[in-house]
């Protein structure tokens, strides 16, 4: 039987789903990081879950030399230290597959938000206003949405747009990326001079520190809605607030950012945060995109199923 250490909340179906493929779980949410590795050492784990408490290195995996896996419920791997996980021999699963659907279903609801004034018309009605004119809005409709990465969430986007009669492009820097029906494969040229809404999924990695920067954006033929729900990191902020100035972004809606933990912002983080707080064009929300009760099921789901399969496939070899 395979011992595991979770070291994050999980929904309490976990142990259910673990028990039927033969896990046992040492279920420590309590633990904070500087405990992680005491913990690791104290019992024959081989397995660990995470969701974000810890980045995971090869310092922490020398505290566990028999792990075999470990598995982070989420989509997410920028914390963890993939060529360290190879380098110890330890396999990594994650599921991006449990909280697709809601990513998709809130880009869509950022986007109609952003198009059509809902936060600032609910407030200044709130407020005893009743401003018609000033909250015409946009339609999805005929516009061109551009998807920066078409993995498991821009897929789950672009499907979701079908229904509103526009057209869906999508660049992935991955030549094995595979195509569906739901948005056509671009160049990222031909994107940049297409696209009227710009919308993030790709992942956070050294490499992709600041993909969309100043140069990037400007590329753009068309003003720019921009939409992420990626990693914060993945947009320097000083070229969004710069393009918001301009006027060559001209609404932007952002569910992750540069720096999550807002007290701990420096000069000038809180710059820029300050002028996207008071932004009328600018939509925020925190880090919510795939956090919905059915996909905080569904990511135990996806990691009984991967696990399952990686177990059995260990007693095989």
């Amino acid at each position: 039987m395979s011992l595991c250490l979770v070291i994050d909340d999980m929904h309490p179906s976990l142990p259910d789903y673990m028990q039927e493929i033969g896990v046992q779980l040492h279920y420590r949410p309590d633990l904070k990081a500087a405990e992680v590795p005491a913990a690791l050492a104290a019992h024959p784990y081989d397995g660990l879950m995470v969701r974000s408490k810890l980045r995971i290195t090869a310092e922490l995996l020398a505290y566990g030399p028999q792990l075999r896996y470990v598995c982070r419920a989420g989509a997410g791997v920028d914390n963890i230290d993939e060529e360290a996980l190879a380098a110890a021999g330890v396999t990594l699963l994650n599921a991006p597959e449990g909280n697709r659907d809601a990513v998709g279903e809130y880009t869509v609801g950022l986007l109609l938000a952003l198009f059509r004034n809902i936060v600032r018309a609910d407030q200044e009605v709130h407020a005893g206003q009743w401003r018609r004119e000033a909250n015409r809005g946009e339609e999805i409709g005929g516009k061109t949405i551009g998807l920066v990465g078409y993995g498991h969430m821009g897929k789950a986007f672009a499907r979701r747009l079908q229904a509103f009669d526009c057209t869906v492009l999508a660049y992935d820097h991955d030549p094995n990326c595979e195509a569906n029906h739901h948005a056509t494969l671009v160049s990222l040229p031909e994107l940049q001079a297409r696209a009227e809404v710009l919308s993030l999924h790709i992942p956070y990695s050294a490499a992709n520190h600041h993909f969309v920067n100043e140069d990037f954006l400007r590329a753009f033929k068309n003003p720019l809605w921009l939409l992420n729900t990626a990693r914060g990191e993945v947009l320097d902020h000083a070229a969004l607030v710069q393009g918001l100035r301009d006027g060559q972004i001209r609404g932007a809606a952002l569910d992750v950012l540069e720096n999550e933990k807002l007290g701990t912002l420096n000069p000038e983080q809180q710059a820029r945060f300050d002028y996207l707080s008071s932004a009328p064009s600018v939509l925020l929300s925190p880090h919510i995109g795939g956090w919905s009760f059915q996909s905080y099921r569904r990511i135990n789901e996806v990691l009984a199923r991967k696990l399952k399969a990686f177990l059995g496939a260990q007693e095989v070899a």
